[in-house]
């Protein structure tokens, strides 16, 4: 027996590692046919990992303060220039955090659509769906408390009026605003009171709630394109006929899609990290002034869809509750998907015309909302914005209609029927393989 050996048996007399490692990877079996769109989970834990590196590295040098130094800089402000201008490379792990923060929502977005589509939050996977959606929920704290934190006009500016929505709420609202803020105006108290939640309260349950939702999958199985549970037809010795270990198929077919992925945030990251001003909006390299109002507020762009719903609806009696109400439930009815669709079937592939007709309107109508909500507000975009949320909000409380029994031609088959992912994984073994062969050319050229 080796040392490794004597000591991995020492671990495993005082902690589950070896059978966690088995239950989780080695032996977890998932469907053999997982297509391109299962690579945005593993994406996901990836960027989660980059922002909690580059974050702890920021706080280092960060301070959290929006007092005016003796220059007439807000102390906040002047320690982000400081990180990019300063810090020996301070300035690319900035960027990586500003550029993780948007990268984070694309791939939970796609990640989310890839359930949609294939109907992963169908039985058995009502728990996985609904601890997913809370997942979404804390992101979406996060990176809200996260915008305030350069301090400058549209950090400022945007934090003002996103809170100043919760005084709309009846009875509670005004106190509710100010309890947030700290101030009866977002001041210094709310900087460091979203610095604390930032940094420490939310992604302790953000990071709970990523173990939680993990956890559920692997008791319940992984969903496939097919939709088909491979649970269901076992060998001899309890071993899925369609499902292959996860380690190492799909750790090495995860590789590639990181490989991938890292180019293109590379990319972004030394070529265009502010995104023509999406990912960094140029208004928020000015300092915070109270005394200035930036001509058009807008939210970052993974936040339009929903403020443009909250636009869209108009003020009654004075309030703005109604237009609050209707953006968080824009966000809430996404929970209750697993109870809305009444689908006898799984997966687009086997679904009927309407199913597939109302998820089109769907797309249009998110990504319509979102390139309305960071244009300012017109008479005929408000319009088009009402229409596009009554879609929105049609494709969900529509669905226990418009999916009873929309059935495609093709029945559901008994097995998966997807060979593609076979190759796939092939491919993607020799990728990695001649990727790594290239690099330890180069290195030792």
């Amino acid at each position: 027996m080796t040392k490794g050996q004597k000591l991995l048996n020492w671990v495993d007399e005082r902690f589950p590692l070896s059978s966690m490692l088995k239950e989780h990877v080695t032996e977890y079996y998932a469907p053999k046919n997982f297509n391109f769109w299962y690579f945005f989970g593993s994406l996901a834990m990836l960027v989660l990992v980059i922002q909690i590196v580059t974050g702890i590295f920021l706080t280092m040098n960060y301070k959290p303060d929006g007092t005016l130094n003796g220059a007439g800089i807000p102390v906040a402000f002047a320690s982000v220039e400081y990180i990019m201008r300063d810090v020996a490379g301070g300035w690319i792990i900035r960027y990586m955090h500003s550029t993780g923060a948007s990268m984070f929502f694309v791939v939970v977005y796609l990640h989310m659509f890839r359930g949609l589509i294939y109907g992963s939050y169908k039985q058995p996977r009502e728990l996985v769906w609904v601890f997913g959606t809370l997942i979404f929920l804390c992101l979406m704290a996060e990176a809200f408390m996260g915008y305030l934190l350069p301090w400058g006009q549209m950090s400022f500016w945007g934090a003002q009026v996103i809170v100043n929505l919760f005084g709309s709420i009846p009875v509670i609202g005004p106190d509710l605003s100010v309890w947030i803020r700290g101030d009866y105006v977002v001041s210094d108290a709310t900087l460091n009171r979203f610095f604390a939640l930032h940094v420490i309260a939310v992604p302790l349950v953000l990071l709970a709630l990523v173990v939680a939702h993990l956890i559920a999958l692997h008791e319940v199985g992984s969903n496939n394109p097919d939709g088909v549970e491979i649970k269901k037809l076992k060998d001899d010795k309890g071993i899925p006929l369609d499902g292959i270990p996860f380690h190492p198929y799909y750790t090495v077919k995860d590789v590639l899609g990181v490989v991938v992925f890292l180019i293109v945030f590379s990319a972004i990251v030394f070529f265009m990290p502010e995104m023509g001003g999406y990912f960094l909006e140029h208004p928020n390299f000015d300092q915070a002034d109270p005394l200035k109002t930036p001509p058009h507020i807008a939210p970052v762009w993974y936040f339009t869809p929903f403020y443009a719903i909250l636009r869209a609806i108009p003020s009654f009696l004075g309030t703005q509750v109604w237009g609050v109400l209707a953006m968080g439930a824009a966000v809430v009815l996404i929970a209750f998907l697993p109870w809305l669709d009444r689908s006898p079937v799984k997966s687009i592939r086997y679904r009927g015309p309407k199913f597939k007709f109302m998820l089109v309107l769907f797309i249009v109508s998110f990504i319509g909302l979102g390139i309305l909500g960071a244009l300012p507000s017109t008479n005929a975009r408000t319009v088009i914005a009402q229409v596009l949320s009554f879609v929105y909000f049609a494709f969900f409380l529509g669905m226990p209609f418009y999916t009873k029994n929309d059935v495609g031609s093709i029945p559901v088959p008994t097995r998966v029927t997807d060979t593609n992912a076979q190759r796939q994984i092939r491919f993607a073994v020799l990728v990695v393989v001649t990727i790594v062969a290239a690099a330890v050319f180069a290195m030792n050229v």
